[in-house]
């Protein structure tokens, strides 16, 4: 490992780097009126009804912490529809500082130093980082050119060090959902491996075709992470929720006691209003967004359609992810390299959680750039 370079700064800091995609955050702040397809969280604002909530609770009193396992009655709800939906005989829900905080305790209760936690490639950013902190060894799956799981290359890398496996389906850059055959085969072999398999569902509710599937249907021993951020545009307010085997949850809860020590308490009785919320308007709005995108670029770029999630992530035309976003980002348009979420640097991802006028902006752009080729 890299040492630190300040004598006071511990090892484990200079394993990993500050994401790329905060990178072109600050550089959008520096250019005049960017076309901005880079930012991963809807661009709906947060219902009202869930705003009213988190003031009501906010003018009520109830500002002070919770519960570290979150407030009973968001609690006793979710746990209702889990049982509804699983039927588990042991599964138990608690309420995290967001999926993030979801995360950071699944890695540190779960992965000893030197555990080996599986994933896909491309990943969400926050994957190898995580992995990284608590002394794992992140074990890459490599998906191109169609993103789909091989369930025998994931037999192939397990080893005797491998701890867990992590499945993020919507996914995080590209979009693409796991299919149910997929997912049966990856929770069966977890299963017969005795295998930790965790499935980061936050982009559950924005699926376009088919209805949501979670391995946790076929594993019953499935540690699942969701919450409200993206479904609700609820991104600021960190409120998600973790369901699992009892023993799992109850250790990560201890966990959260000496670190998040709990979800902010107005914005848990907010979540507690948005499960009543209906927001398949939203993925309506999203899926047309998506086929827009699609039809204007198919012609120039190689694109694998997207199931879900508000994410493409098309292959560029030429040269680099890198070079081609650094032309990109040239002609005003923000979109974030692959490189970022990949061990290759082939593509790049667009975000068209963006209005549809930014969107077509966006679209002229990518089309010039096809076309035009790179500068010499």
């Amino acid at each position: 490992m890299t040492k630190s370079t300040h004598p006071w700064l511990a090892d484990r800091t200079a394993a990993f780097d500050s994401s790329g995609i905060r990178r072109v955050f600050d550089l959008a702040a520096t250019l005049k009126d960017p076309i901005n397809l880079s930012i991963g969280q809807p661009d709906f604002d947060v219902p009202d009804p869930v705003k009213q909530a988190c003031i009501a609770a906010i003018n009520s009193g109830k500002n002070s912490y919770s519960q570290t396992q979150g407030i009973a009655p968001l609690r006793d709800k979710l746990q209702s529809q889990l049982d509804a939906q699983y039927g588990h005989a042991d599964r138990k829900v608690f309420v995290t500082s967001g999926t993030s905080g979801g995360l950071v305790l699944s890695m540190f209760a779960m992965v000893n130093p030197g555990d080996e936690v599986i994933f896909f490639d491309p990943f969400f950013v926050m994957y190898p980082p995580l992995i990284k902190l608590v002394g794992g060894v992140p074990v890459p799956i490599d998906t191109y050119p169609d993103f789909k799981i091989d369930i025998q290359k994931v037999a192939d890398a397990i080893t005797p060090r491998t701890k867990m496996i992590l499945l993020n389906s919507p996914g995080n850059p590209t979009g693409v959902i796991a299919t149910e055959q997929e997912q049966r085969e990856l929770a069966a072999l977890a299963a017969e491996r005795g295998i930790a398999l965790v499935s980061d569902e936050i982009y559950s509710r924005f699926c376009y075709a088919d209805r949501f599937i979670s391995p946790a249907e076929f594993n019953d021993q499935t540690i699942v992470i969701d919450g409200f951020s993206k479904s609700h545009a609820m991104t600021g307010w960190r409120v998600g929720f973790v369901h699992g085997p009892t023993e799992v949850v109850e250790t990560m809860t201890k966990l959260q006691q000496y670190s998040f020590v709990c979800a902010p308490q107005p914005a848990q009785w907010a979540a507690l209003e948005a499960i009543d919320v209906d927001v398949d308007d939203y993925r309506q709005q999203y899926q047309g967004k998506r086929d827009r995108i699609i039809d204007a670029l198919k012609d120039d770029y190689e694109i694998e359609v997207p199931g879900g999630a508000f994410y493409i992530f098309p292959k560029v035309p030429w040269g680099t992810g890198t070079s081609f976003v650094e032309a990109a980002i040239a002609a005003g348009l923000l979109i974030i390299p692959g490189g970022i979420f990949s061990g290759r640097d082939t593509h790049f991802r667009i975000s068209y959680a963006a209005s549809d006028q930014t969107i077509d902006r966006g679209i002229e752009v990518l089309k010039q750039l096809a076309r035009s080729g790179p500068k010499a």
